[in-house]
């Protein structure tokens, strides 16, 4: 009888221990707040705090034990089982002191549009004469794509609002303040004038377009065999009963093939960028329609492509900055879970982030440069006083983050 009690212990002793984990009561938002979808609906930033919380970090899963994650089927829904591995003697880690990302990995990211290449064609954009516009291949109904008198050709985008072209202006030169411009392509503004060189040859077509005499549009370069981007893990698996990212391991990190992680350091600093610029309109826009779509994340990541070379390309940049910037109340719930979840950052980008909080001049450095090399900044203007402000303290927000992520 004795031996037979003692067999039954393990069996008791686990039901006990799944009883007490039941008994737990389950996480509560603070006093007044509603849960937002990826997070408490009150940001840490407007409560004051860096981030972090008791989210899991893209750091944080990176120091754990290399995990290798098997899917298994329990009463009909996937989840992921963690089994203990080890990554492959020998292989480099793609991480260095603790939050870079490896110099030998970043040397493997596509080059994007190089500074010289852009400048040729903004220069070649700028003088030449629009020959003719297409509807169709760039975005809204009152887009279009123009072939120029040089042959290349441009996404033309005609603003519901001029605030739309502002921000699709000043976004692609914050991304050169950050010094990640080479992912957009090379944008430049126009002004509509049918009686002007410029837009002669498409006289009748812009009649047809609706569009605004003397209306401020953007020219992008257009750029051939794009295709379609899915968010990998940690960001594109679907949101399970916590609501919260899909974790990466360090062991599939270390395993994953080069070019998985070549992009992945794109993805950290497109993550990034959208904080900074409040955009709605890429990532987040996938997460906030998973609470009617629970498969969103399995499709196209809004305005976000890729080249042949394996290249991210941030396409379609209006919401940032202006437009974001009126809507935060309603995106930041999404923007800032998002921002939490990477830990892992260019040396670069984290170095000039660094600088414009010491130096207090986010705003200041991007006027510069926005009307050192867009002739139309004028008609459009810059940011209010209220939204360089914005700016700036979205940039202390990253700033305080990155610091968190080096002191776990």
């Amino acid at each position: 009888l004795g031996l037979l009690l003692l067999g039954a212990l393990p069996g008791l002793w686990t039901v006990l221990l799944r009883r007490e984990a039941a008994a737990l009561p389950e996480p509560r938002s603070p006093a007044g707040q509603s849960p937002g979808r990826w997070g408490w609906g009150r940001s840490p930033a407007a409560r004051g705090e860096s981030g972090g919380g008791g989210q899991k970090t893209f750091r944080t899963l990176l120091a754990v034990p290399a995990a290798a994650t098997d899917r298994e089927e329990r009463d009909g829904e996937e989840r992921l089982a963690v089994t203990e591995s080890q990554p492959p003697a020998g292989t480099a880690s793609p991480v260095e002191r603790g939050i870079f990302w490896s110099r030998e990995l970043e040397e493997q990211v596509p080059p994007g549009f190089a500074a010289e290449e852009a400048a040729a064609w903004l220069s070649a954009a700028r003088a030449a004469r629009v020959a003719s516009l297409e509807r169709g291949g760039c975005g809204r109904s009152s887009n279009r794509l123009a072939r120029l008198s040089d042959g290349s050709r441009a996404c033309v985008r005609y603003g519901i609002n001029p605030e739309q072209i502002q921000g699709e202006a000043l976004s692609y030169h914050l991304a050169g303040v950050l010094g990640m411009q080479e992912r957009l392509p090379p944008m430049a503004l126009a002004l509509v004038d049918a009686r002007g060189r410029q837009w002669e040859p498409v006289r009748e077509e812009l009649r047809g377009s609706h569009w605004a005499e003397g209306a401020v549009v953007s020219l992008t370069r257009w750029v051939d065999n794009l295709t379609a981007v899915v968010a990998p893990a940690p960001w594109g698996a679907e949101a399970g009963a916590g609501r919260r990212l899909q974790p990466l391991s360090a062991g599939e990190l270390v395993g994953l093939p080069p070019s998985q992680l070549v992009e992945l350091v794109q993805w950290s600093d497109l993550i990034l960028f959208d904080y900074l610029t409040a955009n709605f309109d890429r990532l987040v826009s996938n997460l906030f329609s998973l609470q009617w779509d629970p498969r969103v994340m399995r499709r196209a990541t809004s305005n976000l492509l890729r080249a042949p070379d394996g290249g991210l390309v941030f396409m379609d940049n209006e919401a940032g900055l202006v437009h974001g910037y009126r809507l935060l109340a309603m995106w930041d719930p999404y923007n800032e879970p998002l921002l939490r979840s990477v830990c892992v950052f260019r040396e670069g980008t984290a170095r000039r982030v660094a600088e414009l909080h010491r130096r207090r001049s986010a705003a200041a450095e991007l006027r510069r440069r926005y009307r050192a090399r867009e002739p139309l900044w004028a008609r459009l203007g810059f940011l209010s006083e209220r939204q360089a402000e914005l700016l700036q303290a979205r940039v202390d927000f990253v700033h305080r983050h990155i610091a968190h992520c080096r002191a776990q």
